[in-house]
């Protein structure tokens, strides 16, 4: 995922400390482009995006517990960066971890936290994003937030999870604006419910495709024969290919796409952090085959995961915590079975693949450093040729399942 007043500064007092968040959206080019333009999700748009039916919010916050929050930096003419935090849970993070895995498509990135989880199999901290060069000030305000919860006043190594992109091409990047204090006042603002998207957070300096990307959502819910769980996924979308959308080839017929002379992008290389919770109750291990999934739905948006593109999948699951003690023996925990996984990954591949065009379609334009500017996506455009494709409303026109049952009359 915001009201902003500017000329006002929003002081948040956390843990004993004053948090300040500063006006994020001076007057400038580019907020006044983003006032004009009209973004909606695309399923406002009747782009239907698999067979299963969302969650009630569409978002990652569709799974009990997972919060989100951003913290938008736009100052001046050049800074166009952020930080967006999802938090696992209420409760103290470290004390009550969650299991966790991670998958990385193509290693050129930065996600700090990622061997810790890969040899514990456990979350300890809340899960911030942001640009390449904020990875250190984000890491300081997870180990601040972590080390001031009550109960953890013993603690003295702390495992905070920051992923990256780089949004150098709008952000003054090297001017290192992103704080610790940031990443304390995303937390504090992180919430339930509808998860603000697009040019927001981390996403206020990404590309995609060529065109604005940013932050952007989506959720599955399975049949309750099939456990009825919730599958949420969240992306920071930064990279580039053939955009294609539902199947149409939405980049070639806009002449904006991967190795083509005509396109604005420079080339396809990028990343793209792909951040997946669920309440199933999931080991480590079945965590990281979800998490393999994940890069499916990227693959389906047009991305091949270029050289220079940092693709990774954290997943975690909300459905038990595991606690620090003195036992031998870990408690038991019934986790779904291998055979009972299918579901579980359509619904990762779905919600990656909308969570994507999410993260376009709520874009506004933006102007940053030395006046570059990337154009939002042209929604009018995407439909019209979405529609030429007949790829608009499958779900209303085409068997599926709804409401997590069959739908009247359906034999598939």
């Amino acid at each position: 995922m915001k009201c902003r007043v500017a000329g006002i500064v929003l002081a948040v007092l956390l843990y004993g400390s004053a948090v300040v968040a500063q006006p994020v959206d001076p007057p400038g080019a580019d907020r006044q482009v983003g006032q004009a333009e009209k973004r909606a999700r695309c399923r406002e748009l009747g782009i239907q995006v698999g067979i299963l039916p969302t969650g009630q919010w569409n978002a990652i916050t569709d799974v009990p517990g997972v919060k989100v929050g951003h913290q938008t930096l736009r100052r001046g003419e050049s800074i166009r960066t952020g930080v967006t935090v999802i938090v696992p849970h209420d409760g103290n993070t470290y004390r009550e971890k969650v299991p966790a895995a991670v998958y990385c498509g193509n290693a050129f990135g930065k996600l700090a936290g990622s061997t810790q989880i890969a040899e514990l199999g456990t979350l300890e901290t809340p899960i911030a994003l942001t640009n390449t060069l904020g990875v250190a000030a984000c890491m300081q305000g997870l180990i601040r937030y972590t080390l001031n919860q009550p109960g953890n006043e013993t603690v003295g190594s702390v495992n905070a999870v920051v992923g990256e992109t780089y949004d150098g091409y709008l952000n003054d990047i090297r001017g290192m604006h992103v704080t610790p204090e940031d990443t304390l006042a995303a937390i504090a603002v992180a919430a339930s419910g509808p998860v603000a998207e697009g040019s927001v957070g981390a996403g206020t300096g990404t590309s995609c495709f060529g065109f604005k990307g940013g932050i952007g959502t989506s959720s599955r819910r399975l049949p309750h024969d099939l456990g009825g769980y919730t599958v949420g996924v969240l992306v920071q979308s930064n990279y580039g290919g053939v955009l294609t959308i539902n199947g149409a080839p939405v980049g070639r017929e806009l002449g904006d796409f991967s190795m083509s002379e005509y396109t604005t992008a420079s080339g396809g290389d990028g990343s793209c952090m792909i951040v997946l919770a669920t309440n199933a109750p999931l080991s480590p291990h079945g965590l990281e085959r979800l998490a393999k999934r994940a890069v499916l739905g990227l693959g389906r948006t047009g991305s091949s995961m270029q050289n220079g593109s940092g693709d990774y999948v954290i997943a975690f699951s909300t459905a038990y915590r595991i606690t620090d003690h003195d036992r031998v023996l870990d408690p038991p925990v019934a986790t779904v079975a291998g055979r009972a996984m299918n579901p579980l990954f359509m619904a990762v591949v779905e919600a990656t693949e909308e969570a994507v065009y999410n993260s376009m379609f709520q874009a506004t334009s933006v102007t940053g450093i030395d006046g570059h500017h990337r154009r939002a996506i042209p929604l009018d455009r995407v439909v019209e040729i979405c529609r030429r494709y007949n790829v608009l409303n499958l779900q209303d026109r085409l068997p599926g399942v709804r409401d997590g049952r069959p739908a009247t009359g359906e034999s598939r």
